[in-house]
């Protein structure tokens, strides 16, 4: 999985036009971090969430599939619950790329939605968090990535 796993964030983030998917409405949420973190990084995001118009000064769209020009990777920061029907709006919209996020708590992989992509050829992230693996990330994401990479759940180290 070591070496999957960063193989597969590498391929996500080597995608420079990312929809970030389930972007809360609290500017102080932990979607809106990982936004603008992303924006830092240099890439364009494209914010989704069917309750928003706008989000950290861009457009929202409501679905993946919503989104104009089309995004080829899709960062979700969804329920597991949810997680399905999001990827499969994706599969709709040609995106080839997902990353399932995965902190702290359960991540937003559903065996569902896993197998979904797996049937519909869309390379998956899971069991990360995009801050553990963003340059210049800082405490306390570089310590969540060492507990990782010590307890043998995934090696992780900056891209």
């Amino acid at each position: 999985m070591r070496g999957i796993a960063l193989d597969r964030a590498r391929e996500f983030l080597a995608q420079k036009r990312i929809a970030v998917v389930g972007i809360s409405r609290n500017e102080k949420d932990f979607s809106r971090q990982v936004l603008r973190a992303l924006v830092k990084a240099g890439y364009e995001v494209v914010p989704v969430n069917p309750a928003l118009d706008v989000a950290e000064g861009k457009a929202c769209y409501p679905h993946v599939q919503d989104v104009k020009p089309p995004v080829n990777a899709a960062l979700l920061l969804t329920p597991p619950t949810q997680t399905e029907e999001v990827v499969r709006d994706c599969a709709r919209a040609g995106v080839r790329y997902v990353w399932m996020h995965r902190g702290a708590g359960v991540g937003a992989a559903s065996a569902e939605a896993l197998r979904y992509c797996d049937a519909h050829g869309i390379s998956v992230v899971t069991d990360l968090c995009p801050f553990m693996v963003l340059p210049e990330t800082g405490f306390p994401h570089n310590m969540h990535a060492w507990a990782r990479t010590r307890f043998g759940k995934a090696r992780v180290e900056p891209l």
